[in-house]
């Protein structure tokens, strides 16, 4: 059973810990609109995804990019950039309900969940880059 706080929530997880819930009832202004609208126009020219450039990418490669965007976002507390990717992924994939992201060691596990059953989901591997600061 669904609840309506499930329809309208995406959750990120990071290590089995929800770190975000995004409101998909939150109205965006028509700048953050056009924000997203410009990400999609910046992936259009390719992407890199997983050490392979992505030159023509379908919804499921660019939710893989942003979600990837989102967790290095996470980790360097870029809340700009979290703002953005979230806002991404639930405008664009109103059926996404879940990001979980696993720890390990310098990677990351990341899984795209779109319905309760593990068949539906997207799993991908990447290398966090953490930023120092001087």
């Amino acid at each position: 059973m669904t609840t309506e706080n499930s329809q309208t929530k995406l959750i990120i997880t990071l290590n089995g810990e929800a770190v975000i819930e995004y409101d998909r009832n939150k109205r965006l202004p028509g700048h953050q609109r056009q924000f997203l609208d410009k990400m999609d126009l910046d992936m259009a020219r390719g992407f890199d995804l997983g050490g392979e450039f992505v030159a023509k990418a379908d919804t499921r490669q660019r939710a893989k990019f942003v979600a990837m965007t989102l967790i290095q976002a996470i980790v360097n507390e870029n809340d700009g950039l979290i703002a953005a990717s979230c806002a991404y992924l639930a405008n664009r994939l109103p059926e996404l309900k879940q990001v979980k992201a696993v720890a390990k060691g310098e990677q990351f596990d990341l899984d795209l969940v779109f319905t309760e059953t593990l068949e539906n989901q997207v799993k991908v591997s990447f290398v966090s880059h953490n930023k120092s600061t001087h």
